[in-house]
């Protein structure tokens, strides 16, 4: 295994560029082994980094080196690899999930959000820089999971569960001009799911939300409730349902947007714009003043996303 080490001296007149730098390497969760002297193990993304911040020490007046190194012998191999033991980070964290968890029941839906933004990014942060996951990192990943878990519950009451089952392939002819249910109170899937109908399978489709699925008009196509027409089967929440269901799963934009719903549906896999659209939902959750307006301004965002993910030249498919 290769590692990098960059080896870099500041004039001790710069304090405000040391401290730049330093967070700089905080950040790439460097291992130190000893002042100025810094390790990651051997990557493209890391070379690049660690190039800009040695160009940034030169252009300060200090002086820096980039090297390649190799670990002589096993010991030296755990004691560079025991420089990057996230333990105590994860053990802290995990206290954070412990006491978020205690008084969630007694927040306001503003307050849990808030809670939900922060810990989603200390975990993914952490996530981040933690070069060799471990047991205490699987752990954390439970225990995260269940947590956004508890808190959806809580958001949004009648949270459907798994199926199982296939997935029939439907005409959207045959679904044009009809009315539509799903529990008020939008959240991801539900809003993303009424946007996906309007835009790609009814447009003409009327919505009808509901105080509880039991109120749902015989009449209605139910989404994203137990017993609707349209809920989670398998892994794939209702909004990836949806696509298979009309043959829309061919389509790379909402095949993106998909995986975002899903990483903010369900806790599982990484999108990196999904903060930033349940930021944006959580902000028109708090003003709108009923889920028919909820649903015209995250309509604006959701095709502004749609047309990011189908343009955006990454093509690699986000983790799960």
């Amino acid at each position: 295994m290769k590692w990098l080490l960059l080896i870099i001296s500041l004039p001790t007149n710069s304090a405000t560029a040391r401290m730049r730098i330093w967070r700089a390497l905080k950040t790439l969760g460097c291992g130190a082994l000893r002042d100025g002297v810094y390790l990651l193990p051997d990557s493209a993304s890391h070379q690049q980094q660690f190039s800009d911040l040695s160009d940034e020490t030169v252009r300060e007046g200090g002086s820096a080196w980039l090297l390649t190194v190799h670990a002589q012998a096993e010991a030296e191999v755990d004691a560079y690899r025991a420089l990057f033991d996230r333990s105590g980070d994860y053990a802290q964290l995990l206290q954070a999930f412990s006491d978020a968890r205690k008084t969630l029941a007694e927040l306001t839906p503003q307050e849990i959000n808030r809670v939900l933004r922060k810990l989603r990014r200390d975990y993914e942060a952490l996530c981040v820089i933690d070069y060799f996951p471990n047991e205490i990192s699987a752990q954390t990943e439970a225990v995260w999971m269940d947590f956004v878990i508890v808190a959806e519950l809580i958001l949004s009451p009648g949270e459907p569960q798994s199926t199982k089952g296939s997935i029939e392939l439907l005409q959207r002819v045959d679904y044009h001009g009809r009315t539509w249910a799903t529990r008020q109170r939008l959240w991801v899937d539900r809003v993303a799911s009424a946007w996906l109908i309007r835009r790609f399978i009814d447009p003409g489709a009327r919505f009808v939300w509901l105080a509880s699925p039991d109120a749902c008009p015989p009449d209605a196509l139910g989404f994203d409730f137990d017993g609707a027409a349209f809920t989670h089967i398998g892994d794939r929440v209702t909004f990836e349902v949806l696509l298979a269901s009309f043959g829309l799963d061919s389509d790379r934009g909402l095949v993106r947007l998909g995986a975002m719903v899903h990483a903010l549906d369900v806790g599982n896999g990484y999108v990196p714009e999904a903060n930033g659209f349940e930021a944006m939902l959580s902000g028109a959750r708090q003003h709108a003043i009923d889920d028919d307006q909820l649903l015209a301004e995250l309509e604006v965002v959701l095709d502004l996303l749609y047309a990011h993910f189908s343009n955006d030249p990454q093509t690699s498919e986000t983790k799960r």
